[in-house]
Formats: C-alpha cells, sequence, structure tokens
C-alpha cells in the first residue's frame, strides 16, 4: 500500500471510531437521563403536575442530546466530503433542472454571484 492509502485507511478508521464513541456516548447520556427521570417519578408518589414537569423536562434533553449529536455528525461529514472532493460539482454550460441555460451569445456575468442560482420565485397570497 502506498503512503495516501495508509493515511486514507487510517483516517477511515479514526472516522469509525469517533461516529462509535460519539453514539454510545449520546446513549449512555440519555440513558441515565431516563434513569433520573424514572427514579424521579418513582419517588413522587403521584403528584401528577410535577411528574408531568419531570418527564418534560427529561423528554426535552433526550431529544436536544439526540438532534445535536446527529446534526453535528451530518455536518462534519458534508464537510470532509468537500474537502475530499467528493461533492458533486457544478460544471459550466450544464445548467440545474428547470433552468434554461443562457443563449451563446449572452456574456455571463463575472464574480461569485454569477454561480449562486437564483431565488425562487415568491407565490402570490
Amino acid at each position: 500500500m502506498s503512503r495516501d492509502e495508509t493515511g486514507a485507511v487510517r483516517d477511515t478508521e479514526l472516522e469509525k471510531d469517533r461516529a462509535r464513541y460519539g453514539l454510545i456516548a449520546v446513549v449512555m447520556s440519555n440513558l441515565a437521563i431516563a434513569g433520573v427521570a424514572i427514579f424521579g417519578v418513582w419517588r413522587l408518589d403521584g403528584d401528577k403536575a410535577v411528574i408531568v414537569g419531570v418527564l418534560t423536562a427529561a423528554f426535552t434533553a433526550v431529544s436536544s442530546m439526540t438532534t445535536a449529536y446527529l446534526g453535528i455528525k451530518a455536518i462534519s461529514n458534508t464537510a470532509r466530503s468537500i474537502a475530499l472532493g467528493s461533492a458533486p460539482r457544478h460544471e459550466p454550460g450544464h445548467t440545474a433542472a428547470g433552468t434554461p441555460a443562457p443563449d451563446a451569445g449572452t456574456p455571463a456575468p463575472a464574480g461569485p454571484a454569477a454561480e449562486a442560482p437564483a431565488p425562487p420565485a415568491q407565490r402570490a397570497p
């Protein structure tokens, strides 16, 4: 194996380890939150208003933790794929579906604004 292939394998293994241990940390945290909520409900002896508050707080903590992990992981994967160059590239001369290609006689605008797609049309109420 060449040095580049060895580095790529090592990076892939490192990314798998990060994903695995991050997921384990989130699952363990969620289990701890659920355990504390269950213990709290058990110790409250049927006070409905407080039980609802405890369960709402536990659900909020679990969903926030899970959503944060998944969001950070998705952004990390996207950034990594862009950095490695595996993101789809916009080739000149090809346009997105539904937008007409500019005429050959029309000069193309220069600068970064030329690459940005036009915003969608506003709907009338």
